[in-house]
């Protein structure tokens, strides 16, 4: 019996699509911090509360957060620690690039001035 099996590729393009909206990335950001309810998230992430539940559902069902109730209240989590470590990297990776274009302007801006 053959085992079908899908290339790494495609889960990790799965993996990064769930993380390719700046609403969630947000959400993740300040679950970074630690298991927060919906309605400490909602203010600290800037997002109306439909769009969070459904940015939530995205997240929740891609395994990025776990949700956890207490009574009424609702509390999430990041699922997986080392998802914090990607998005301290991913801002690395963003700082260093934008570096790069600063300098680049400043060489730009001193050519033009000398020119």
């Amino acid at each position: 019996m053959a085992v079908i099996s899908r290339p790494i590729s495609e889960t990790k393009a799965e993996f990064f699509r769930a993380l390719a909206n700046p609403a969630r990335i947000r959400i993740l950001e300040v679950l970074s911090e630690g298991e927060q309810s919906v309605g400490e998230i909602q203010p600290r992430a800037g997002i109306e509360s439909s769009h969070l539940s459904q940015q939530l559902g995205v997240l929740r069902r891609a395994g990025l957060v776990v949700a956890r109730k207490d009574g009424s209240q609702v509390f999430y989590s990041i699922a997986d620690a080392q998802l914090v470590g990607l998005l301290a990297s991913a801002k690395q990776i963003i700082i260093r690039s934008l570096s790069g274009t600063e300098n680049l302007l400043a060489d730009l801006r001193a050519a033009v001035e000398i020119g």
